[in-house]
Formats: structure tokens, sequence, C-alpha cells
């Protein structure tokens, strides 16, 4: 236990609520895809797609909270204007949902799943708090939209990384953005406190694979931009990684006898990061496999 250090609250809460008070100096990278689609990665919170066009600009997720002006800056740089007219939240987290306020006031419509309206209603941050954050439009299961030459079909995926994530498929670009049901090339966030479990994880991935061709582009929510094979690449490694610890489960080990025996650590040099680190991710899958979600310590985090 002395890799982990408890926090006060929710990792992404705590990060969000701080930046509310004092937003991080963002440096964008630009990945241009298909269709006149643009990745931009900061590497600090989710992966942005840019939708520019004479429709206007359709964006999916917005960073964090305090952050706005640079992401329309960013988003300038590609477009006509910075102001998108549609944003699309992939879930309810703050490192995808910051901006939402931001561009809300200036006439952006925010577009989500049912349940991230309700969690972003429900959560006591101090950045969720301006009216402005909640998406103006939700849905339960699919909507489309027809923009700029492109078709956007938006999925709902459920109980996957929370209990409101949903995939935006590009059509005639086959660009297909994850959220943070794709952590590309290491351990992924299962929020076990949000709806989120590693049945609908995994259940998921296998819908993106029944989306993704063999050329699709892949944005995930964290990481380099994906190909299909990165995806197959992630599904192997958590259903490995979940067999490893329900043998200790299995074995009626406590979490930190699991802990100690460290049963990942074979996946350590290729998977762990500064966010989800091995002890972390073990702890993830061991209250998800003792039916315990309740009691994951949502404030473990890596030292």
């Amino acid at each position: 236990m002395r890799h982990l250090i408890l926090a006060t609250a929710l990792a992404t809460a705590t990060v969000s609520a701080s930046f509310a008070q004092e937003a991080p100096q963002l440096t964008f990278t630009a990945t241009e895809l298909n269709g006149g689609i643009v990745m931009l990665d900061t590497g600090m919170a989710g992966n942005l797609a840019v939708l520019p066009g004479p429709d206007g600009v359709l964006l999916v997720d917005d960073q964090l909270p305090g952050t706005g002006p640079q992401v329309e800056a960013a988003i300038a740089g590609h477009a006509e204007e910075g102001v998108p007219r549609f944003i699309l939240n992939t879930h309810w987290h703050g490192d995808h949902t910051g901006s939402n306020a931001h561009f809300a006031a200036q006439g952006t419509t925010v577009v989500a799943h049912d349940n991230i309206r309700v969690r972003l209603a429900a959560s006591e941050d101090e950045w969720t708090q301006d009216p402005n954050v909640l998406p103006l439009l939700t849905f339960g299961q699919d909507i489309t939209f027809h923009m700029n030459g492109q078709t956007i079909e938006v999925t709902h995926v459920p109980n996957a990384h929370t209990d409101g994530d949903a995939f935006a498929y590009f059509r005639e670009a086959d660009v297909l953005h994850m959220g943070d049901v794709m952590f590309n090339q290491r351990f992924p966030f299962i929020d076990l406190t949000a709806g989120g479990s590693v049945d609908g994880y995994l259940a998921a991935m296998e819908r993106a694979l029944e989306i993704a061709g063999p050329d699709t582009q892949i944005i995930p929510g964290h990481g380099p931009l994906a190909t299909r094979q990165d995806v197959e690449n992630s599904i192997a490694m958590l259903r490995t990684a979940r067999e490893l610890v329900r043998t200790e489960v299995e074995a009626e080990l406590t979490l930190e006898e699991v802990l100690a025996a460290d049963p990942l650590a074979g996946l350590t040099e290729a998977w762990s990061w500064r966010f989800i680190c091995t002890p972390r991710m073990t702890a993830i899958l061991y209250y998800d496999l003792t039916g315990a979600a309740e009691r994951w310590p949502a404030d473990m985090r890596c030292g």
C-alpha cells in the first residue's frame, strides 16, 4: 500500500475542482484525420474531435474546467470560429465536460446521454454549479448528427467506463471517437462509483470492433490515435488482468494481500501509467470481481 496515496476526493473530481480555480495552460497537438476531422490532444485531459464546416463546428468533449478560452482558440485554428454549434459529451467526467458552461453561455448546444445530465446535476463540485454546465439536449440510446457532409452516429454503451458513455462514429470519414471506453496503450479507468463495470467495459470495446473496420481511425479518450488492433490489444490485456486478479479473489485474499502479491506485475511495463498504475488497476478489478463497488476507495491514487 506504500505505492498508493489516499486523496480526499475522487481523483477526477479533485483535479477538476482545482482547475476550476486555476486553469492549467494547455498545449494542443493537432492530428488531421479523414473527412476534415481534427483530433486535439493535450496530454492532460480527454482527447477532442473537431468537425468544422459550413454547418458549424461539432466538438466531441471539451477539456477541463476553466480551459474554455484555450479550447476556443484551439478550435479557431482549424475552423472559421472557435465556438462550436454543438458539443457532444462522451461521459460526465470533468476532463471531458469542463468547458460546457463556457461554450453554452455563447450559444453552443451541449448534447449528452441522459445519465450525464443527471450526474452533473447531482455533483457538488464547484465547477458544476453553473447551470450552463448541464447538457441542453439529452438522449437515451442514440442520436444522429448530419453536419458538414458527415453522418455522426452516436451510440450509448451501458455501464462501461461510467453509466453514460457514448461512441461517436463519423460514418463517411470512418472515424470513431470512443471516449474513455478506450485508453490507448495504458490501463483503463473504470469508474465503479459511477456505474462502470469491467463486463460493460469489455462489451463496449467489443461493440467498437463491430463498428470499426480495418482502416477506421479511432480516437481514444486518452492516449495516441488508435487502430482496431489497439482495441483488440486492450481487450486482451483487460481479460488477462481480470483473470489474474480473479485467481487471487477465489483464494479469498484481501485487497491488501492481492496488492502485495502483485498479480499484474507482468503487465506493468507496457500498461501502467501515472493515473491508473498497477495497484490502482488491481484494486478496480478486485472490487468489481467481489461485487463490492460501493467499497472501492475511489480516492485511491498513484504516487
